[in-house]
């Protein structure tokens, strides 16, 4: 990292720090250190289970998730931030999750993709900072890199990971994203770690709806409907296909029914407003969409990354939990004289299910 830092007094810069984050939609910016010994094993024995599937990522890097001095070398503080998303004026989750004809999408996804604009603003953040302070070092990150976000924004106070395994605030929920900002600042360390507020409530463990809560605080992701529906690529197995009900993209069910969201506040973002009709999307709707059509209605989200194919595989499992219909058997058997072999054997399960139905 380049070192060519002004003196300046560091309680009085972090104070400013929070202003600018304020400024730029922000709602928390606390700061930790990068010592994350307490994590390590939890996430070393996460991986010997196999609990992360097939996102071998998880596994790459060696030990630079958990030093994070070794991923950007001369880090003293890591610069954490969280920015609410849940959009307002949509549709509620509990209205398309109980209509078998609409898609539910997860509702971090309905806006425009937040990596790209918390990354921009992070790093509109630390210019901010360079003309203040001179040229010093930093790394911005969203969700990317050998970062483990979740511990470092406990570990600076942004609130505790949950029985759920996402971090939760005590004034604001969980509906927020986070981001970082590795410095060789020697910032004033903002809080303690928090303690967890959870106490006896397992209310995300029981309505799982495919018991990837293995246990508090552990997620086995291999079973979990967000990773079945974006991250896994190929066949879903069939033992969690009428459990993902009409889940296309994401699943919240942990986190609606928790009780700290009673505090979340929508946000105020203009690019996290849905996008029409994500929000509460009519599944035939979405499986007529054309490759070319995909791409055109979801440009800037997040969904885009998942691929045609997967979309086409998720909402086929829909289908085919939903009420069994002519329009429903048709859309099916149309779709599959295209469909790729992976999508062409959900849409097959589908109707299966739709006929017995």
């Amino acid at each position: 990292m380049p070192n060519k830092i002004n003196h300046v007094d560091d309680t009085e810069l972090l104070q400013q720090i929070r202003l600018w984050a304020k400024e730029l939609g922000f709602q928390q910016l606390e700061v930790t250190d990068t010592e994350l010994g307490h994590y390590q094993n939890h996430f070393t024995d996460w991986l010997d289970q196999d609990y992360h599937g097939e996102m071998g990522y998880m596994q790459k890097h060696g030990t630079m998730r958990y030093q994070p001095d070794e991923l950007v070398p001369d880090t003293l503080r890591i610069i954490s931030v969280r920015m609410d998303y849940y959009p307002p004026d949509c549709e509620t989750a509990d209205a398309v999750l109980d209509n078998p004809e609409l898609g539910y999408i997860s509702r971090y996804a309905l806006g425009r993709d937040y990596h790209k604009l918390m990354r921009k603003r992070l790093q509109k953040l630390s210019n901010k900072i360079a003309d203040e302070v001179g040229d010093f070092g930093y790394r911005v990150f969203v969700d990317s890199a050998p970062v483990l976000e979740k511990p470092l924004a406990e570990k600076a106070g942004l609130g505790w990971i949950g029985k759920h395994t996402n971090l939760i605030n005590q004034k604001a929920g969980s509906w927020f994203f986070l981001g970082e900002i590795y410095t060789n600042l020697p910032l004033p360390i903002s809080n303690k770690t928090p303690e967890s507020h959870c106490g006896h409530c397992q209310k995300c463990i029981d309505v799982c709806p495919t018991n990837a809560i293995i246990a508090p605080y552990k997620l086995d992701a291999r079973r979990c409907i967000s990773y079945l529906t974006i991250e896994l690529d190929g066949t879903i197995p069939v033992e969690f296909r009428a459990a993902m009900g009409n889940r296309i993209y994401g699943c919240d069910d942990c986190q609606l029914c928790c009780p700290w969201n009673r505090f979340s506040v929508p946000s105020t973002e203009k690019d996290f407003l849905a996008r029409h009709p994500l929000d509460a999307p009519k599944l035939l709707e979405l499986f007529a969409w054309t490759e070319a059509e995909f791409l055109k209605n979801t440009e800037g989200s997040s969904i885009r990354r998942i691929g045609y194919q997967r979309w086409q595989r998720n909402i086929a499992i829909a289908l085919g939990n939903a009420p069994r219909s002519e329009e429903i058997i048709f859309a099916l058997e149309n779709k599959l004289t295209e469909a790729t072999p992976v999508v062409a054997e959900h849409i097959q399960w589908a109707l299966n299910n739709s006929r017995s139905a």
